[in-house]
């Protein structure tokens, strides 16, 4: 009776129901699994370019991904949707969590009048809370609807993931980077490395260099 009453429970926990608000912040995980905020762990599920569906991490320059934040004002959680510090995605990120911006009172009072409250901390789900000045991976529609209201938080484009692009424009982007001057620098080496590429081909094809 003891086996079975534990073959059970086992199996009721495997088919826990998701929790919707932690999906919202970027973990999905099922409820039964929410540890205390004490014990609560950032999650290190890297993502790697090789790994079938996932996606490779670029950035919007199409450059290596950098680290957005790894360590939220000391709490010992990375932003991003699998809370390793970077704004990377994959099929289970539903959200696209791939946006680096740096927070604003402004924004996050304009993210919570439109039923999107940033700035409430929910430690159970690993959720610190964003406040003003922190860097946060940020989902590209809700950037897209914030730059729509003029209420758009600056972003640094190197942390930010490619499948941005998906939602809005580079330039647009552009014009709310703060790492533009690095961005344009990135882009042009990104350029010749291309250039050099072409002519290696063109050379070994025995055309002209």
């Amino acid at each position: 009776m003891a086996a079975f009453a534990l073959l059970l429970f086992a199996m009721l926990t495997a088919f826990a129901p998701v929790d919707a608000r932690s999906a919202a912040h970027g973990v999905a995980r099922p409820a039964s699994a929410w540890v205390s905020p004490r014990r609560a762990r950032p999650r290190t599920l890297p993502l790697m370019a090789d790994e079938p569906g996932r996606s490779p991490n670029r950035n919007v320059l199409g450059t290596d991904l950098k680290c957005c934040c790894a360590n939220v004002r000391g709490t010992g959680i990375g932003t991003g949707f699998y809370r390793n510090g970077d704004c990377a995605t994959g099929p289970d990120d539903a959200g696209r969590h791939t946006v680096c911006v740096e927070a604003t009172a402004e924004f996050l009072a304009f993210s919570k009048a439109v039923g999107n409250d940033l700035s409430t901390p929910l430690p159970q789900y690993m959720f610190p809370g964003v406040q003003p000045g922190d860097r946060w991976c940020l989902c590209a529609s809700r950037w897209k609807q914030a730059l729509e209201a003029g209420k758009a938080p600056r972003v640094f484009l190197e942390s930010t993931h490619e499948k941005t692009l998906q939602h809005v424009a580079l330039a647009q982007l552009m014009e709310h980077a703060l790492d533009r001057e690095a961005a344009t620098d990135a882009m042009a080496k990104l350029e010749q490395l291309r250039d050099a590429l072409a002519r290696t081909v063109r050379l070994d094809a025995g055309g002209p260099s």
